[in-house]
Parts: structure tokens; sequence; C-alpha cells
């Protein structure tokens, strides 16, 4: 067909621009998983593990701010399998989330690829395996986004970068911790604590007399705080989850389940070896394991008697979480200062205030938020929502403030309008430590504290220089409260840490919506979306 000259004219001209566009783009990166089951040892039982290329824990993510990851993941186990990505913004894309209620499964024998985009973020992160009890058997690694070139960093390039991954672990397999969740019972304490998916003195890091490294410390356990410190070392937190803190000096970190931190580390110490331990907060009795500092020139194996560290103390943990701190002269993604956003000189819209709680549901144990335990269907939510599907989820099926009632299954989904900015305030009754993530957002920790929240826990709240995170700790008998901007449109996950009690019901989505339709607030539907339950026969988009 002859093309005429004004439509060849248009025909060049949106050619031009595509080009312009395809030339613009962000940096790729491309991989490709296969995920399976493997023995593994970790605390000297053969156990059935979770691997990603035949590796426990699976590869790290290397990536820079902006850079668009695809991940092609095969699913080569005999049981659905799906991954989300802790801390990964997802902006404008919930549907690559990785949880039940965005993202269909990956059936046995099967791939999907994953496109996120880590878009304006820097900082240490974690990737997981989020359906059923993955999580006790491994497929979880490290995510690190390094800051693009010419933006500064405050701080000298480290001589290495470690990831340091490090959770409580049971002996018994995944599917047999799952069935005593099934059957209505709690799980006992965990066995032991892993470092990088080893036991005692099997981790070793080696470094250079002299020289500064870099530890990016993610808690990717099941339940338990956990609190890190190296012999005769102090460290310099410089990242949390993203924000560059100010920097100071520690000589140990309780990092909570789900949390990342950054440290500073120089090897300033005589060449021999010195212990890394990692131990449980708050528990009875105190679990322990040890990794190794090994200076390069060492001549003498690590000895003598693991150092002490907290055990119950609840004040000294929350001093030290009150002293982390947004370093707001630092560079965040972008070359302006963290600080330029003031989040303490904008009014709050809505207060939402959320309450833990535990209790038998026809006769078997549950977990629940504001006392809606969720109950999981076969169609994930956002695609429900996407569809237009009705009989899947009803948006406010959970209170915005505790109800005081017995505790009840349902869908929990709770609205929230886009561009607001909300208080939300976790309260625990409970005698342990709570750890709750968000989905989708960095919210700014105003304030924690004891006893039970009043409006007049705001006089004590840090409205300049609160740190920005997805991963808030909750102590016993205590509040915490956080500010959100609510600027990204999708459905998300908002739920506990606590493994067990995540997967019998203590979560719930926000819901965060705009009727305008347009892709500058949400991009459509992933064409190579996976499509089951009610939304099976649906189509996604044509490009």
């Amino acid at each position: 067909m002859k093309i005429m000259p004004r439509n060849l004219a248009v025909f060049i001209t949106v050619g031009a621009f595509l080009i312009a566009i395809t030339c613009a783009e962000d940096p790729y990166r491309f991989f490709e998983w296969n995920v399976t089951y493997g023995d593994i040892y970790p605390l000297g039982v053969r156990q059935q593990g979770i691997l990603i290329n035949g590796k426990f824990p699976g590869p790290d993510i290397y990536s820079v701010t902006n850079d668009n990851l695809i991940i092609n993941v095969f699913n080569s186990l005999d049981e659905p399998f799906l991954i989300s990505w802790n801390g990964i913004q997802q902006r404008r894309n919930s549907f690559e989330d990785g949880v039940l209620g965005t993202t269909c499964p990956i059936p046995p024998g099967k791939n999907f690829t994953y496109i996120l985009q880590v878009k304006d973020q820097i900082g240490s992160f974690y990737y997981f395996p989020s359906l059923a009890f993955h999580k006790a058997a491994g497929g979880f690694g490290g995510i690190r986004i390094l800051s693009r070139p010419r933006i500064p960093v405050p701080f000298d390039e480290p001589a290495d970068d470690f990831t340091v991954l490090i959770g409580d672990w049971y002996k018994s397999n995944h599917t047999a911790l799952k069935a005593i969740l099934d059957r209505g019972h709690k799980l006992r304490n965990p066995d032991g604590i892993l470092i990088n998916g080893r036991g005692p003195n099997v981790t070793s890091f080696t470094v250079q007399k002299g020289k500064t490294y870099r530890l990016r410390i993610s808690n990717v356990g099941l339940q338990n705080s956990l609190n890190f410190r190296i012999q005769n070392h102090r460290m310099k937190l410089v990242e949390v989850e993203g924000t560059h803190t100010v920097q100071q000096m520690y000589s140990s970190l309780d990092i909570h389940c789900g949390q990342s931190y950054s440290v500073l580390i120089t090897a300033d110490q005589s060449d021999r070896d010195y212990y890394i331990v990692v131990s449980s907060r708050f528990t009875n009795p105190i679990l322990a394991t040890t990794g190794v500092l090994h200076y390069s020139n060492s001549a003498s194996k690590v000895s003598g008697p693991i150092p002490g560290g907290p055990t119950i103390q609840v004040d000294w943990s929350l001093n030290q979480a009150r002293s982390i701190r947004t370093n707001l002269t630092a560079s965040g993604p972008r070359p302006n200062p963290q600080g330029s956003y003031h989040y303490g000189m904008i009014n709050t819209t809505r207060t939402i205030i959320i309450q833990s709680s535990a209790a038998q549901v026809n006769k078997k144990q549950r977990y629940g938020l504001n006392s809606v335990s969720f109950k999981p269907t076969d169609t994930p939510l956002k695609l429900a929502d996407y569809f237009n599907i009705g009989g899947v989820f009803r948006v406010g099926s959970i209170s915005d403030k505790p109800t005081g009632g017995g505790l009840y299954l349902d869908t929990a989904v709770m609205g929230a309008d886009y561009r607001t900015f909300v208080e939300i305030v976790f309260q625990n009754p409970e005698d342990i430590v709570m750890s709750y993530h968000l989905d989708g957002y960095q919210f700014f920790v105003v304030g924690m504290d004891g006893g039970v929240w009043s409006k007049g826990s705001r006089n004590v709240y840090n409205l300049r220089d609160g740190v920005a995170r997805s991963t808030i700790q909750v102590y016993p008998k205590s509040w915490s409260a956080i500010y959100v901007p609510l600027d990204n449109v999708g459905m998300w996950n908002l739920r506990t840490e606590f493994w067990a009690r995540q997967y019998l019901g203590q979560q719930f989505y926000l819901r965060v919506y705009t009727n305008s339709g347009s892709i500058r607030d949400e991009f459509p539907i992933p064409k190579n979306a996976r499509l089951c339950g009610k939304a099976s026969g649906q189509h996604t988009r044509p490009l």
C-alpha cells in the first residue's frame, strides 16, 4: 500500500519518537533462575532446601538506581511458587510484587518473567519466596542498588561489599512446619541461627588490615529479632533500607525480622581472626551463632569466649532505634538532599491504628489485625480489581481502628486515596516484639514508645529526620508510628514479618486508588501476566 506524504511524515515522527525513547531508556539487567529442591545441612541435619541455580542462599542481585531487572524464574518444584522483593517499591506496578494478593503463582514446570524497575531507589534489600512456608526452606538472597555515577555517596567507596543474610532456622522441613500450622497449632521455637545459610563458624569474610568494608545485613528469618556484633570492632551505620543515615558508631545492632542495615567496618585490629556473633533478642533460651572475620595475614583462629551482647533489655533496643535518623545532607537516588522532603510540615489526612491479636477460630490457631484474620483467595486481589471481578474482596473489610471484637476470617482490604498523607500507628498489646512491612513504600518512622498510643503521643514525634524505611518494629506492650505519603497506586501487602503469624492471617492489603486511568499514575497489566482463579479467560493488554 502506498503511504501518502502526510502519513509518511507521521510514521517517521512516531518512529523517531520511539527510537528516542529506546535510546533514553535506563539499562537492562537480565537474570535466569531455576528454582529446585536440594539437600542442605545448615544445622548438621539433612533438609529439603529451596535452591536458586543450585545455590542456598540464592544469588545476589546487583543493580544501579533506575535499572530495569528482567528476572526469568523457572519453577522446578512440585508446587506453585512466587518470589517477592522486600523493599523494592514497584512504582506504579503492584502486578509484579510477587505476593498472593497481586501475582498468580508460577505453576510447577512453568516459568514467569518478572519485569522490575528499581526506580529512584538505592540501598540494601532482599528477595524471598512468599507462598506457603517456603521461606523456611531458602529461596532468599540479597539485593543491592548502587547510586548512579556522579550522585555523591556520603562515604568513601569501601574495599569490598558483603551481603550478610542472618535469620533463625528450623531443622524440620518446610512441609512439616506448614502441616503443623495447617492443623491449627503453634510452632515451637526455632532451632538455631544461620549466617548466609550456614551454621556456627562456617561463614567467613576476609579483610585486609587498614581497609574499610561494607556489610549489608538483612534479617531474613522467621520470627526473632537478632543482635549483630563483631568482636573488637565497631560498626558505622550508613544506610537503612534505602536511606542514608546519620553516621553513628555502634558496638552491636538489633536487626528485627525483615529489616536491612548497611554498616562500615574498618580492619583496624591486630592480624588474627575475630568472631562475628548473631544472637536472638527477647527470647528464652537465647539462640546464638558465629561467623569469622578473617584478617588476610592472620595466623590465629578464633578462640576464647564468644563476645556477649544484649539479651532481653527492651529499653536498650528502643533507645538504639530512636538514634537511627536520616542524613539530611546526603543525596538519595537523586542529586537533591534527602532532607528536602519536609514530611513533618505536611498535615496528615487520616490516622490508621493497627492492633495485633491472636485467638482460636474454628478450633484452630489464627492471628489477625484489627480483629480480622486474612483469608486468601484463588484470584489475586489486584487482578480482581483490574478486571472488575466481583465476589473476590470487599474494600473496607478491615477497619482502620481496632474494633475490640473477636477474631474472624475475611479477605481483608483497606481502601485509601492516592496522594493522601496518612499516619499509621501499630499498637502491640502482646509480650513479644512485632515487626511489620509495607510493600510499595518507604515510610517515615516518627515515633515509638511503651504503653498505649494517644493523640498526646504526637508530642514526642520526630518530625525532622526520622529514618525512611519499609519495615518497622513494635516493642512489647508498646506502639510505633509512621507517616506514609500514599504516592504509589496499587494493591499493597501490609504484613507481619513473624512468618507463622503471616501465614495464619496477620496481614491485609492496602488498596491505594485513583480513578484517573492514566499510565502516569499506574501501569497497565503486564502483557506476560499470568491469569488464574476468576481471572482465567481474561486478556492482558495487546502491547
